[in-house]
């Protein structure tokens, strides 16, 4: 698989929520709490996921176990956009504490877990990566 222009805006997007997502967290942690930073940050991150999530559809890999292409972690995709749904869902409707819990959940899902598994040896990011430091 080569870099193609919609794996490098998959990646794009996916590094740039990763960055941004501990921050909009941050923002309404403690005693001095940040609103405009929390919304600006978390507007941003929202629109990252989505553009990640939407453009994992269209990558596809038919070497690992897949079904026309997508392969387990695509299950991701559906999960990404009814998170985002319910956490939105959850902040018109008041409820804090569930918008919270859906946002660090997708945070630690979608950004940490997955990013993890994109670093095996036998996905691209991966072999990118271990070819690099020579362990592969």
């Amino acid at each position: 698989m080569d870099m193609t222009p919609v794996i490098a805006v998959h990646m794009t997007a996916a590094f740039g929520a990763v960055a941004t997502g501990p921050i909009a967290l941050w923002a309404r942690k403690g005693a001095l709490q940040r609103p405009r930073l929390h919304r600006a940050f978390g507007y941003a991150w929202v629109t990252l996921m989505i553009v990640s999530a939407a453009s994992a559809m269209f990558i596809r890999d038919t070497r690992l176990p897949n079904i026309a292409g997508y392969t387990p972690i695509h299950l991701l995709v559906p999960v990404t956009f009814l998170a985002l749904a319910g956490a939105f869902w959850a902040l018109a409707r008041a409820d804090i504490r569930r918008h919270r819990l859906y946002m660090q959940s997708l945070y630690i899902g979608a950004c940490v877990v997955a990013g993890a598994f994109t670093l095996l040896p036998s996905r691209y990011l991966g072999k990118l990566l271990w070819s690099q430091l020579g362990l592969l």
